[in-house]
């Protein structure tokens, strides 16, 4: 009897022949505490650069994820020779942007498309979207959210087209009334990949391991913080969430994705440590605890 290739997949499949995917997570630190640091000493982004580059390379880094406005028309050219000096690549790049509006997203869109193409050279292979809230973090309506998932279904297709993949960021808003526009991007999009920040799940009541299973094979990337008693802590650790059964949920399901060490402070962040000194620190318990290396 001949099999055709799909009848033997499956067959394959139900008789154990084929591994699950390999887990193999990239470890990668964000930059956006550094800028927090750059603002407070009054620091242009072009100043900072050449502290934070590399420090985030001392700090045992080889990828880091970067805002859009280190490929500036003013800053490209600096940023990627400064990585390419430091031997560190940006794999993806993190930007804003409206999609509900019409005119707003059109506007959006034609700026992700040249980030894309001005970020290509240092190694930018993923594009990491926080659609705009609306003013006060009012709820977009239904007609808004509709719109906002086509237009950004459509901008994955753009990016796709150039052997890109975009994902999308939250923050509290999109976990309102029980994440509502969180998961009707998920259930409304076809090629939008989904980046769940572990911090600001727990605190909009969300559980992000919930939100994982829900991503399925669309979840691309994980911010990671680290909180405790409902204040940020300067350094990943044991605190809230608990990433212990989150990494084993990763391990089981052979993530490739991204682990991304996204540190914050706010008021109420007891800093006893330099930055590099936390972000080295955070690399270290990322590795021990998701069994990944940097």
């Amino acid at each position: 009897m001949n099999l055709t290739r799909r009848e033997m997949v499956t067959a394959l499949a139900a008789a154990g022949g084929l591994k699950a995917a390999q887990y193999q997570p990239i470890l990668t630190a964000q930059i956006y505490v550094w800028t927090q640091q750059f603002n407070a000493r009054k620091q242009t982004l072009a100043e900072g650069m050449a502290e934070a580059f590399p420090a985030i390379r001392r700090a045992g880094y080889s990828q880091v994820e970067l805002v859009s406005q280190f490929f500036s028309p003013e800053l490209s050219a600096k940023t990627i020779a400064l990585l390419r000096e430091q031997g560190l690549k940006c794999p993806v790049v993190y930007s804003g942007g409206a999609f509900h509006e019409p005119e707003a997203a059109e506007k959006s869109i034609g700026e992700i498309l040249k980030l894309a193409e001005t970020a290509r050279p240092a190694g930018v292979r993923d594009v990491n979207v926080n659609p705009s809230p609306k003013p006060r973090q009012e709820l977009k309506t239904d007609q808004e959210l509709a719109l906002q998932a086509r237009n950004l279904d459509r901008l994955a297709g753009m990016l796709g087209r150039h052997g890109m993949r975009l994902m999308t960021h939250h923050h509290t808003p999109e976990l309102k009334e029980k994440g509502r526009e969180w998961r009707h991007q998920l259930s409304h999009t076809r090629r939008v990949y989904t980046c769940v920040d572990t911090d600001w799940a727990v605190r909009s009541g969300e559980d992000p391991l919930a939100l994982l299973r829900e991503s399925g094979r669309r979840l691309l990337s994980l911010h990671l913080r680290s909180g405790r008693s409902g204040v940020w802590m300067e350094s990943l650790g044991d605190g809230e969430p608990d990433y212990r059964p989150i990494a084993a949920y990763l391990k089981k399901t052979g993530f490739t994705g991204y682990l991304v060490v996204e540190l914050a402070y706010e008021k109420g962040t007891q800093v006893t440590r330099s930055l590099e000194e936390n972000i080295r620190l955070s690399r270290e318990y990322a590795e021990r605890i998701f069994d990944v290396r940097a």
